[in-house]
């Protein structure tokens, strides 16, 4: 347990894969943040992302977790979501534990202008977390609920 977060710890191998971003610039911002800072590895010393356009920016590490049950999730950096429009195009990327290859980054402009992202910047979030795999049950019928197969704003507005 970290004891100024109060949060518990696991052990987490990282393969440093660029000089571009060292192991220095990869951490935690403060002792009570969830989420390591994933940093924008490219070779380019900028790059232009264009309203509605995508770019996929590698980061720099390869991971392993070694804690059973637990996987890493890309998050977006709140700040630049809310203030510039970049977020994870995906939502939130998953990195399986199995996964051995570089942790690439797919940030979405979703900003009415072109953003501009410089080599190093601070573009997501990985965040571990356990995992809970299904057992699927093949099964003729489910069971019944006032709600049934009600879809998509089924239940109203207020």
């Amino acid at each position: 347990m970290n004891p100024c977060s109060g949060t518990v710890t696991i052990p987490v191998k990282v393969r440093f894969l660029s000089e571009t971003c060292p192991p220095e610039k990869f951490n935690y911002a403060t002792p009570g943040s969830a989420g390591i800072d994933l940093r924008a590895c490219m070779e380019d010393a900028e790059v232009l992302i264009p309203p509605g356009g995508r770019y996929r920016f590698p980061t720099g590490i390869a991971v392993e977790c070694t804690m059973p049950g637990v996987a890493g999730f890309v998050y977006s950096r709140s700040g630049l979501g809310t203030k510039d429009g970049l977020v994870v195009s995906q939502g939130v990327g998953v990195i399986d534990p199995d996964y051995r290859g570089e942790i690439l980054v797919s940030l979405l402009n979703t900003s009415d202008q072109t953003r501009t992202v410089t080599r190093g910047q601070r573009i997501a979030q990985l965040v571990f977390q356990p995992v809970v795999r299904a057992e699927i049950l093949p099964q003729d019928s489910l069971s019944d609920t006032a709600r049934g197969a009600g879809g998509f704003g089924h239940t109203g507005t207020i």
